[in-house]
């Protein structure tokens, strides 16, 4: 079963000495030029802002999340409509997550998060403090209760992948258990284990729902690398997620890093499994958006990143500008009549000010969220954007020097 007519990654430029480059995703609804930061539109919905407005600002593509969308509307509804894109009305490609992290993350109580600190740790037990465990792992699969109201499921890899072929992405993940930092070495293995078996049996299912859905665009399958933070761990999962095959030669056609890490060790765990992974497949770093992430995991091999944070900061009245983060919503804004950032090219820089900004949210007014969702989002895009442009131009190193030298500075000047 070949997909090249249908998804396809080209190399470009190459940093030197490193796995960072440039390049180009080709997929039945369009190509993603990377470098690229992949909004996250959770329930088919960047929260607060119109897809159309996401193409203006620069988006090549969004993610959606399969645990979210199974459970309302419906992945049957989705196919229905068309799949995805044709739902919410974005033409360009699209991305669903398997819903592993969410059934995971949910179902223990803690939060999206590289280090996990906010854990209490019980063992192997891992559960945030003052929850209910809402979900059971087996070799099989998962058992978990609804976060919206209480109702009992379960997801398998085959579920998933049911789910995700239902739902139509472009680039869809492979079902995998997710560990924190908190497991033992022990149960990281065994882990390992269950998500290397999963693997196989996503891309045994995925071969068999894309002969029987062949009136379907082609959907792209990448296999999800876990091993928290031992580096052995991870390239044995990168080698044997590699050698996988299905029962026609299937192969994965890119990869997922995702897992438990620490920040500080983020670029070092990108390149262990970039120094295992073949060149010629795409690699997405899951769940990252702050600029030094950026830098580390492109200049390591990474190609593509989702993150929910732009927007989830944005409702919260938190603004990116080139120098860090600030609260526009804290009373020394009252009469800024400034933009957010003058050197900022997004619809919200352009026609407002601090100040309006800061009375919508004091006013509790829900366009608040609106115009800071569409310029933390077109920060986002375009930093990375222009990392792509230093890499093609040859000023990478200049670039991140002047980037992550300016960020920061609003926070060690205060």
């Amino acid at each position: 079963m070949a997909a090249s007519a249908d998804f396809s990654f080209t190399v470009g430029t190459r940093l030197d000495g490193r796995h960072g480059r440039t390049g180009v995703i080709r997929t039945p609804h369009g190509e993603i030029a990377t470098p690229a930061f992949i909004p996250v539109g959770t329930k088919a919905t960047v929260k607060a802002v119109l897809p159309e407005t996401m193409k203006e600002l620069g988006a090549q593509a969004l993610l959606a999340n399969a645990y979210h969308l199974y459970l309302q509307p419906g992945a049957d509804i989705v196919d229905e409509a068309g799949g995805l894109g044709a739902f919410m009305n974005w033409r360009g490609p699209t991305f669903t997550d398997s819903g592993g992290f969410q059934v995971m993350s949910l179902g223990v109580g803690f939060k999206k998060v590289l280090a996990m600190e906010s854990v209490d740790v019980r063992s192997d037990d891992v559960i945030a403090k003052g929850k209910e465990r809402l979900a059971t792992v087996d070799d099989d699969g998962v058992t978990f209760r609804s976060h919206l109201d209480g109702s009992k499921h379960r997801f398998t890899p085959e579920v998933s992948m049911g789910i995700q072929h239902q739902l139509g992405a472009d680039i869809m993940f492979a079902f995998d258990e997710l560990t924190t930092l908190m497991n033992t070495r022990g149960y990281q293995e065994e882990s390992l284990r269950r998500t290397h078996e999963w693997a196989q049996r996503c891309l045994d299912e995925h071969e068999r729902l894309t002969t029987a859905r062949a009136h379907r665009p082609y959907q792209a399958l990448f296999a999800v690398i876990q091993g928290a933070q031992y580096e052995d761990l991870r390239r044995k999962a990168c080698r044997e997620l590699e050698e996988l095959r299905g029962a026609e030669g299937t192969e994965f056609d890119g990869y997922g890093i995702g897992g438990a890490l620490e920040k500080h060790n983020l670029g070092a765990i990108v390149g262990w499994c970039c120094d295992e992974l073949p060149e010629a497949k795409p690699r997405h770093m899951l769940g990252i958006s702050e600029p030094e992430d950026f830098f580390a995991a492109v200049e390591n091999g990474a190609d593509t990143f989702d993150c929910v944070n732009p927007s989830r900061v944005a409702r919260n009245a938190a603004i990116y500008v080139p120098d860090g983060r600030f609260n526009i919503n804290t009373s020394r804004f009252r009469r800024d009549f400034t933009p957010i950032d003058a050197d900022c090219d997004c619809y919200t820089c352009a026609h407002y000010t601090r100040a309006y900004l800061h009375h919508l949210f004091k006013a509790k007014e829900m366009l608040a969220a609106t115009l800071c969702t569409i310029h933390n989002e077109r920060f986002t895009v375009r930093l990375v954007d222009r990392i792509r442009e230093s890499i093609d131009g040859g000023y990478y190193d200049e670039f991140k020097a002047e980037t992550l030298g300016r960020w920061g500075s609003r926070t060690r000047s205060s």
